[in-house]
């Protein structure tokens, strides 16, 4: 008698988690899609690094002196989507602070960062220019999330939107590694490309840590037949103050 009260509390418990088991087994893409008109929120793990004042984010940790030291609060990342019969209108990025409280919300609560990365690449690869443009900073933002490679995808799709092409651009020049730069370097000497989209991988380009940049900048100086993005090239090596910078300068200089 006295293990009926268990086994019915068991019985009712595992009627829970069956219940319960398809909402989280749902992608996010499942979860917003289901969202007719509103907003849906959702927070994740930002990468070291990464921290805000509520609206402005630093992607690459914030400023200290031995006396003085900037307020940053380190993630999560939190997105609000807004949707409007059942598009996706407008998209908004944000580390620190917290949220307000607001009518007819789809909170999701904390998802996987590389899902939510996968999640907004995917809206960079697909939505309009209005969206897709802002999609690209929250999965850069992510933890544990390999992005480079979407954004190369985005940053080279000639049916994508200028602007999210120049964003990808953008990004790849703070995530980028050995390959992102090669990829970069395509698209700079890519003579067929959109200028806007060149002008900006140069810009990347000499954004680049550990000046990993400057030689692909000089090869552009040398070899690149638009005059336009040679000026860019020399403009950005003149800024690095590096030594390989004034060697090409004497070779462009001297008759």
């Amino acid at each position: 008698m006295t293990t009926k009260p268990f086994v019915g509390a068991v019985v009712l418990l595992a009627a829970a988690v069956a219940t319960a088991a398809p909402a989280r087994s749902q992608s996010i893409a499942d979860q917003v899609d289901a969202v007719r008109d509103g907003q849906v929120r959702m927070s994740f793990a930002a990468k070291p690094g990464v921290c805000g004042d509520g609206r402005n984010i630093n992607m690459r940790s914030h400023r200290s002196t031995a006396d003085w030291e900037s307020w940053c609060e380190p993630g999560p990342v939190r997105v609000a989507i807004d949707v409007s019969a059942g598009e996706i209108v407008d998209l908004d990025t944000y580390v620190g602070g917290r949220w307000r409280d607001r009518a007819n919300v789809t909170d999701l609560g904390m998802v996987p960062a590389p899902e939510a990365a996968a999640y907004f690449l995917d809206l960079a690869t697909t939505a309009p220019s209005h969206v897709s443009k802002h999609a690209i900073m929250p999965a850069v933002a992510a933890d544990s999330a390999e992005v480079w490679p979407g954004l190369l995808r985005i940053a080279k799709a000639d049916d994508r939107p200028r602007e999210t092409r120049k964003a990808a651009v953008f990004w790849l020049s703070q995530a980028a590694g050995e390959a992102a730069a090669a990829g970069l370097e395509e698209i700079v000497l890519d003579e067929d490309e959109d200028f806007s989209v060149r002008k900006s991988a140069v810009f990347a380009v000499s954004q680049l840590p550990d000046d990993e940049g400057v030689p692909i900048l000089v090869r552009v100086a040398r070899t690149h037949q638009d005059p336009r993005i040679l000026k860019q090239a020399i403009f950005w090596l003149g800024q690095s103050g590096d030594p390989r910078a004034i060697v090409l300068f004497e070779e462009l200089l001297t008759p």
